[in-house]
């Protein structure tokens, strides 16, 4: 097994961070802000969040950490400075310079930024060195710190870049210094945080475009209400557009998308080209989505082939719409996890994914709170009732006080059970579920709809048995 790299030396940290030496020089293989998946040689950046980082020092010291990023000297070897916070900015700053040859991507969006960053992620892993957020590391912590642990050998990276406010999204962007980007969509979304509401989520997503390297390109869709602005404020930043839609005249325009068993297939036209292919994902904006990622990549310079090979590839992410088969003990149905997060934009893309899932049982969605939606909360909740009826959903189940206003709404044949929590709705939804049928989860982190996935895998005997 190959030895890790070195990624930084103490020498290297010091010129980029403006820090002082502390112990014995050091060298590092990679960088991490969490003792629980620090590995070792690793740098350990002691930073002032919900806990102070300073109070693990000693067990990063002791799980094998090369040294530590500290604004108070610990024993052992350390760059002392006086704000952990910007010394990791440094450190990105440092990274992006010295990694000449990369060319560097950047997502953001109200729906499907982490899903379309991973999925470039994978080409660009096929194409070559390459470098990638992990997770959703998308915020002011997230990105400094995806940039500091890039190689200086890396040709080709992406960056998630997110917010809750505006005037967030800016400052990452000018650190990246992307050379393409591209927005999903914009939505209600955060929009508690935004007095004209969408509007404002509109404006505080442009704001990517402001860190665009000379010379760079905007992927927009073509398809979004917002996208005559959006395609203003890239033009006035220098952007050349790129567009990926299903109208005629996108460059990237989407033809059909057809569910099949293994997820679905995507025909399209790019640049004059007809294209064909198999997709993971059985989500209808997976559609669109694909294309997004067909023009990020390929201004990446990731060849046709090799773009296409990782999308085929390229499974759902965790509580983004996996579908599992759960089997009970006469029989078997099928849980479709969108539990990770929910606004109204991808709820109601879930629910028109769901309504194309022929079923042999029922349709059963199990809803919890959107969170951050503001004033407008309750009438966005209630306003589910459309696209729950167009998807021909069986049975609905809300838990939470934003979903009581659905819950009202709705028509007392598809009422399936109401609770004020995930946890008590989880032991309702239990109780309901058949064999044949297909159950979809979704609600905003904060509601803890993933509660109610994990308490519906748990009844997987087939599972438990091979356990």
């Amino acid at each position: 097994m190959a030895e890790p790299r070195t990624l930084w030396t103490s020498d290297e940290m010091l010129s980029a961070t403006g820090g002082r030496p502390s112990g014995e020089p050091f060298a590092a293989t990679g960088v991490s802000i969490d003792t629980r998946s620090l590995e070792p040689g690793d740098l350990f950046v002691a930073l002032r969040d919900l806990r102070d980082g300073h109070e693990f020092v000693g067990q990063a010291m002791a799980l094998g950490a090369a040294g530590a990023l500290v604004e108070r000297a610990p024993s052992g070897s350390a760059i002392v400075v006086d704000n952990t916070l910007a010394a990791l900015e440094g450190l990105g700053l440092a990274a992006r310079t010295r990694a000449t040859q990369a060319k560097r991507g950047a997502i953001t969006g109200s729906v499907g930024k982490t899903s379309v960053t991973q999925a470039v992620a994978a080409g660009l892993a096929l194409a070559g060195p390459a470098h990638a957020s992990i997770k959703s590391y998308n915020n002011h912590i997230g990105v400094p710190l995806t940039l500091a642990r890039m190689p200086r050998e890396t040709r080709r990276a992406v960056f998630e870049i997110g917010m809750n406010h505006a005037g967030e999204i800016e400052p990452l962007a000018r650190m990246v210094a992307p050379d393409v980007v591209a927005i999903t969509t914009v939505g209600a979304v955060h929009t508690e945080n935004f007095p004209d509401g969408e509007a404002g989520v509109a404006r505080a997503k442009a704001e990517i475009f402001a860190g665009l390297a000379p010379g760079g390109t905007a992927v927009l869709n073509l398809d979004d209400p917002w996208f005559a602005f959006l395609r203003r404020e890239a033009v006035h930043a220098g952007a050349r557009i790129l567009t990926f839609g299903s109208v005629e005249d996108a460059d990237a325009e989407l033809l059909t998308f057809a569910p099949t068993d293994e997820g679905a297939r995507v025909t399209a036209r790019i640049g004059g080209e007809v294209l064909s292919f198999p997709i993971r994902q059985s989500g209808q904006h997976w559609g669109l989505n694909s294309l997004a990622v067909l023009l990020v990549l390929g201004e990446l310079d990731v060849d046709r082939p090799t773009s296409l090979a990782a999308l085929s590839a390229f499974a759902p992410l965790d509580g983004r719409g996996a579908a599992r088969r759960i089997q009970l003990p006469d029989g078997a149905f099928t849980l479709v996890d969108e539990s990770y997060n929910a606004n109204p934009v991808s709820m109601g893309a879930a629910l028109k994914t769901l309504g194309s899932v022929p079923v042999q049982g029922r349709r059963i969605v199990a809803l919890t709170d959107m969170l951050e939606l503001g004033d407008e909360a309750a009438n966005l909740h209630a306003g589910l009732i459309e696209p729950i009826e167009v998807a021909g959903v069986d049975l609905v189940f809300c838990a939470g006080p934003l979903m009581a206003a659905l819950w009202r709404s709705l028509p007392p044949a598809r009422r399936g059970g109401y609770a004020p929590d995930a946890a008590e709705l989880a032991s309702q939804l239990e109780r309901a579920i058949a064999p044949g049928d297909v159950v979809m989860v979704k609600g905003s982190k904060g509601s803890k709809a993933h509660a109610v996935a994990e308490r519906l895998m748990a009844l997987d005997v087939g599972a438990r048995k091979a356990g």
